[in-house]
């Protein structure tokens, strides 16, 4: 037999487990180790019991509420009873992850290396905030809780535009993307209320989701008390909700494997290719902000080696810390907006445990696809697509209720080479510049208040260089001008001066 029917060599999801950990006091909760440990162990229970301590490979996705605990391959592996020869964690925490150690799980069953494997991960970043609050108030110090969870890139420069965080970044994508598909801001609000409208009902549903609540698209859009604006256009019911204690994992097996434990051939999900891309590191070196050429790759190449259409599926995860990456996304793969763009809920609803998200996904998706208690399951095949960083790594795979005919393990999922010759040329940067230019993108930032506190423009030079300034927050002309959606402030056409000691946009 070849790898393609060699039932040795076909990988599929025996078993899935997640959990919610919120006991009323904080600092009571599992850390990230207990978390991954039970989340396994619903896993196995899945599946029928009796898989952990055969595992031969265990892959953990890293995770940053407990930094100080390092490397969790050891202390997860025995509190499960495991000895896997393969044991590993993510070497940083990124969203893509989960994807990848599935499709990494596929390869090394395809190529006869394993025939158990387990993907875990978890957050207790709830607990974390706990126990830090101990220690400030001096009833606890045994926690050496982690304050600043962002990235910091290009600190001299676009640090010093307020660029530091995720939820500073993002917006740039959502006002180019909004020009570019010729939306109104009225448009490109309510496309990004119907999808978070549409993932709170997913979420309500769900009973591994973190909030269970449906919302409607006009609370998620409307600032107030409980929805502040953070980074225009976004407000807190857009953004990852990553203060959850959260855990999810997932067992693959070799078909022939899974039939030797008596696992009924209805309960297996089975696992099709994927293929993945990055972006550079930082957001000042991408060739545009209203597309991804290593996200349209991924995608694109996902569907052709599977054989697949957007059309092909009948439930997508597409992943959502913020709207502008759904909907690119959907726009790659052909998503219609009135399809609900996940099975667990969205990073805002369903939790944003960091990194791990893209497990909770993968235990949803399966518990989609498989048959329920009332008979057939909710669909045949799921598309799962997940990004991390800076809108940087992009991961996608294809699993299904049926052998996927096209599937071959195992595969090389790196299609860096192809994304890098699809991508633009990148501007240089000036960082200087002073002199008529254009806006390229745009946001305003607000304080814990809601009220404006400062905002960027990256803007073109005439000579299509890159470069960064202030937004005057104290105008208000030009906060409405960069607000209200009168006019698009994308491609406009403006210029850059030296105000006190800061280099700031008028028109």
């Amino acid at each position: 037999m070849n790898a393609m029917t060699d039932p040795e060599r076909i990988p599929v999801i025996i078993g899935v487990g997640q959990l919610n950990d919120r006991p009323a006091s904080p600092d009571l909760g599992l850390d990230p180790p207990g978390l991954m440990a039970a989340a396994l162990r619903i896993a196995e229970t899945d599946a029928g019991g009796n898989l952990l301590g055969d595992l031969d490979s265990l892959a953990i996705v890293d995770q940053i509420s407990f930094r100080h605990l390092g490397n969790l391959c050891d202390r997860v592996a025995a509190a499960i009873g495991a000895n896997p020869a393969v044991n590993y964690q993510s070497e940083a925490p990124h969203g893509d992850t989960p994807i990848r150690l599935l499709n990494e799980a596929a390869n090394r069953i395809g190529a006869g290396e394993v025939k158990l494997a387990a993907v875990v991960g978890a957050e207790a970043l709830r607990t974390a905030a706990g126990l830090a609050a101990l220690a400030a108030k001096g009833e606890d110090k045994s926690y050496n809780a982690v304050r600043n969870v962002s990235t910091r890139r290009d600190p001299t420069y676009a640090q010093a535009h307020g660029l530091t965080a995720p939820v500073d970044v993002y917006p740039i994508y959502e006002n180019a993307g909004r020009a570019a598909y010729g939306q109104t801001l009225a448009e490109a609000q309510a496309e990004s209320g119907a999808i978070w409208a549409g993932m709170s009902q997913v979420a309500a549903a769900n009973e591994g989701a973190w909030i269970r609540k449906a919302v409607s698209a006009e609370e998620i859009l409307t600032p107030g008390p409980t929805n502040r604006p953070l980074a225009f256009p976004y407000t807190k019911l857009t953004v990852a909700n990553s203060s959850v204690n959260q855990g999810a994992g997932f067992l693959v097996a070799s078909l022939a494997e899974a039939r030797r434990r008596g696992i009924p051939e209805e309960r297996l999900i089975y696992v099709g290719m994927g293929a993945a891309a990055k972006e550079d590191p930082s957001i000042l070196r991408r060739d545009r902000y209203d597309r991804s050429s290593s996200m349209d790759t991924a995608i694109r190449r996902t569907l052709e080696l599977n054989a697949m259409t957007g059309a092909d599926f009948d439930h997508v995860e597409l992943y959502s810390c913020f709207p502008c990456v759904p909907k690119m996304a959907r726009r790659v793969l052909g998503w219609p907006l009135d399809k609900p763009a996940t099975v667990f809920g969205g990073l805002t609803f369903g939790g944003g445990p960091i990194a791990n998200y893209m497990s909770h996904a993968v235990v949803s998706m399966v518990e989609r696809l498989r048959p329920n208690d009332s008979g057939g399951g909710d669909g045949q095949t799921g598309f799962l697509f997940a990004n991390g960083g800076y809108a940087t790594d992009n991961h996608c795979i294809v699993v299904s209720r049926q052998p996927i005919a096209a599937a071959r393990f195992p595969q090389n999922f790196d299609y860096q080479a192809e994304a890098d010759a699809a991508r633009g040329p990148v501007p240089e940067l000036d960082k200087d510049y002073v002199g008529p230019a254009k806006v390229e993108s745009y946001t305003v930032f607000h304080n814990r208040e809601g009220v404006p506190s400062a905002g960027v423009v990256i803007a073109r030079t005439p000579e299509s260089k890159r470069t960064l300034c202030h937004i005057d927050v104290a105008d208000p002309a030009m906060l409405g001008f960069f607000m209200d959606g009168t006019v698009e402030p994308v491609g406009t056409s403006g210029a850059i001066a030296v105000v006190g000691e800061r280099r700031v946009w008028g028109r």
